[in-house]
């Protein structure tokens, strides 16, 4: 029996079998365009003052106010919303961009399967990739910064412990820095 992987709005995967239900779906009509989710305006990026002792170019990862900031010196960072670690999902500490990579593909750890035995074992990069349009690896962990097809998720507590921004941030951040940048998570 073939299955079909669709991400809804709610963030729930829905599992379609083929025949009546599948013919059911394609018929029901969306509104992508009505976009019925909404982001308060204090996670768009904006240029605000930031006062800190790190390089130009290091990442500070605020999890609890949400809010990743890139040091530009002279007192200024740039600041994008984010979505974070659930409970359980926290975690703390300082690490190096690794790898850069634009669309990656998405391997789920053993962990999160076992979690989760219906999650696809590979995505390939693309818009419904989970890793969004592009991703910074952090040091040898299984963390990243990275994008989502997701959105609404910003601003809120919804990974397994990857820092998530919206796919348009996390390609600004991307065309900012480079591999061996410091990141900071507090």
């Amino acid at each position: 029996m073939k299955k079909l992987f669709i991400t809804c709005c709610l963030a729930a995967t829905v599992t379609l079998t083929t025949g009546a239900t599948q013919q059911a779906f394609a018929k029901t009509i969306f509104n992508f365009k009505a976009e019925p989710w909404s982001l308060k305006k204090k996670f768009l990026p904006r240029m605000v003052d930031y006062t800190s002792q790190e390089k130009p170019g290091t990442i500070v990862i605020n999890t609890s106010r949400r809010f990743l900031y890139l040091v530009l010196g002279n007192g200024k960072a740039k600041r994008y919303g984010i979505g974070v670690g659930r409970s359980g999902f926290t975690w703390n500490g300082v690490e190096k961009i690794s790898r850069k990579k634009k669309w990656p593909s998405w391997t789920p750890p053993a962990e999160m399967i076992a979690r989760d035995p219906t999650i696809p074992r590979h995505m390939k990069g693309g818009p419904d990739n989970p890793l969004g349009a592009r991703a910074l690896y952090l040091g040898n962990t299984l963390y990243r910064i990275h994008g989502t097809a997701q959105p609404w998720s910003i601003g809120t507590n919804v990974s397994s412990g990857c820092i998530r921004l919206r796919n348009q941030d996390v390609e600004d951040l991307y065309a900012r820095v480079k591999i061996g940048n410091k990141v900071i998570v507090e």
